[in-house]
């Protein structure tokens, strides 16, 4: 009979590519324990991203193949997922509760980026991590009624000083909305704006979140600058449809992040193609590829290409985002993957991590 060795278990591992972070699963550090008793072999991984509805098949997947391996009588997988924080440039103070933050920009509005922030946070959420959502587009914020917060809903304050956060299918919210009438038009010029949005994100009691999900005003302004210098912003995920107006000011974010040093995680192609609802024909009405193509020019990848849906319009405006109002259609299926996606990248960026220098901004 074969004498099982840990260097067999590793070397049949190493045959299965993990599809979220692109590695097998010990090249990409996962394995914690192998152990080996006669002809039982019983492995441990540890995936450093939220993965709670792909870990099953995955482990399973494994299983199977190490009961292949010569004297294996019987093997057992298990795959946990625990989430590390993002390293913090020693210039950027930490945020308090918050392990990382991933910013959601478009480089223009009317793209879906807060249909897409909203969802990623809730597909994360789905996937077993604590998140939270920052709506820091303060001129235009639009979370409270994606995620069916009632109109006049007020955070509490606790110890005279913190917004508690407020509560939204399982995932932590806050907004400037929530507190001003939303009626009230927000009429700041840039550093009032930028000091609202840096007292809500620091001064929000956010309760031990895996994920913070910054959904940003479109452009690259001032509140960009101010996240990007007083944030530890772990990395940034840019939104765009296919059409070459959308891809010229998405091209002015992926730029406007990389000269602050914060790593972009990928592109997602909204809008890129529509299917008739009645003869399911299908078309490109912004164009076609383009997402493809901004990502080829920064070599970074399209993370998600999601389509031209009327139901994850209604959905949003009706308060229950596609990911909960459908978890297992065809389109929530999409956010889950964009979701494991970001979180593995979001890990390899930590693995690569270097100390960022401080961002001096003069003003002619």
């Amino acid at each position: 009979m074969s004498v099982v060795t840990r260097a067999a278990v590793e070397a049949v591992l190493r045959q299965y590519t993990d599809p979220h972070l692109d590695q097998d699963p010990v090249s990409a550090g996962c394995l914690r324990d192998v152990s080996i008793d006669g002809g039982r072999v019983r492995v441990r991984l540890e995936l450093g991203y939220a993965a709670g509805l792909f870990k099953a098949g995955w482990a399973e997947m494994l299983k199977s193949g190490l009961e292949n391996l010569a004297g294996v009588s019987a093997a057992e997988v298990q795959v946990d997922c625990v989430i590390p924080a993002h390293p913090v440039p020693a210039q950027t103070p930490a945020l308090a509760g918050v392990k990382n933050v991933i910013a959601v920009a478009s480089g223009k509005g009317g793209v879906g980026k807060s249909t897409t922030a909203a969802n990623l946070a809730l597909a994360l959420a789905r996937e077993g991590a604590r998140v939270g959502i920052l709506d820091a587009d303060v001129y235009g914020p639009s979370q409270g009624l994606m995620l069916g917060i009632k109109d006049g809903t007020r955070p509490q304050i606790k110890d005279g000083q913190w917004f508690v956060p407020l509560q939204a299918h399982g995932v932590q919210v806050m907004s400037m909305a929530f507190l001003a009438d939303e009626r009230t038009p927000m009429v700041w010029r840039g550093p009032m704006a930028s000091g609202a949005l840096l007292q809500l994100i620091t001064q929000s009691a956010w309760d031990n979140l895996d994920y913070l999900v910054v959904d940003m005003p479109p452009g690259t302004g001032d509140i960009q600058l101010t996240l990007a210098q007083k944030v530890p912003v772990a990395g940034a995920v840019i939104v765009t449809t296919p059409q070459d107006l959308a891809l010229l000011d998405a091209r002015k974010g992926v730029e406007m992040f990389t000269k602050v040093n914060i790593p972009v995680l990928g592109v997602v192609e909204n809008m890129a193609v529509h299917i008739c609802s009645n003869c399911g024909h299908a078309e490109h009405l912004f164009g076609e590829g383009g997402g493809a193509k901004l990502a080829a020019q920064y070599g970074v990848e399209v993370l998600a290409s999601l389509p031209l849906a009327m139901a994850i319009r209604e959905q949003a405006d009706g308060g229950k985002p596609t990911v909960v109002a459908e978890p297992d259609g065809p389109l929530a299926l999409l956010y889950q993957q964009l979701a494991r996606k970001v979180g593995a990248r979001l890990l390899r960026q930590a693995a690569n991590a270097t100390a960022m220098p401080s961002i001096s901004i003069s003003e002619d």
